[in-house]
């Protein structure tokens, strides 16, 4: 029989109980720094050795966190579904669950870029950018992160695998941060929305509509009962 298509958009809420920081506190600071210090092109331009330096502690600090109960659980429910996940987040940590299709629509730390052709990718693992890294056209080499007031390539792939779904699951986001908040509109009307999260976001009115106010570890062991006794 072939398996339905449940679509996952994930956000900072799963990865925090991997101990991996969310993007920024009610002071709208991201570990001590105003974001557009270390997550737009003009602080970018002003300051490159703090970006750099920025983006190497927090890749570091990634590499040393694990995945978490909720990675795994949806990693392990691709025996039962086709799964694809949409994140918010840029640590790996789906990957290291298991999941193996994964959009990262804000980019990911484990990769560094050219800053003259976004099109040239590099691995990095762990290892730092330093001012002086360049690319094999010999322009310095920026974190492959998606920073505020830059375009987001992969919301145009990840609206299309929503508007295949047969499932949504909104897992671990406020669903304040667009373009990915708007995602849900390209979701058919009559398919069903699980959301998993403490603090339940608003979201527009739906027939099939599930809300399992929990943390990420212990709300998807709910999700996953409702799955399979449900959507199977």
């Amino acid at each position: 029989m072939k398996k339905k298509r449940l679509c996952v958009l994930s956000g900072a809420g799963i990865s925090a109980e991997s101990g991996i920081s969310t993007f920024r506190d009610s002071g709208g600071l991201w570990e001590g720094h105003d974001v557009m210090e270390v997550a737009s092109p003009v602080g970018w331009k002003k300051n490159p050795e703090l970006v750099l330096e920025f983006y190497n502690q927090r890749r570091k600090q990634a590499h040393h966190c694990q995945p978490n109960i909720g990675h795994q659980i949806i990693a392990d429910l691709d025996s039962y579904f086709d799964i694809q996940i949409i994140t918010q987040n840029v640590d790996n940590l789906h990957e290291r669950a298991g999941s193996d299709k994964v959009i990262h629509l804000h980019g990911e730390l484990s990769k560094a870029r050219s800053t003259v052709d976004p099109n040239l990718v590099y691995e990095l693992g762990e290892k730092p950018i330093l001012l002086g890294d360049k690319c094999e056209k010999n322009s310095q080499l920026r974190p492959h992160i998606v920073w505020f007031g830059e375009p987001v390539p992969a919301i145009e792939l990840a609206s299309a695998q929503v508007a295949m779904a047969d499932i949504l699951l909104v897992i671990g986001t406020s669903l304040a941060v667009y373009p990915a908040a708007g995602l849900l509109d390209y979701l058919p009307e009559d398919k069903p929305v699980i959301v998993v999260d403490p603090q339940i976001p608003e979201v527009p009115y739906r027939t099939k509509l599930h809300f399992i106010a929990e943390k990420a570890s212990t709300g998807m062991k709910k999700c996953r009962e409702l799955l399979m006794s449900r959507y199977m």
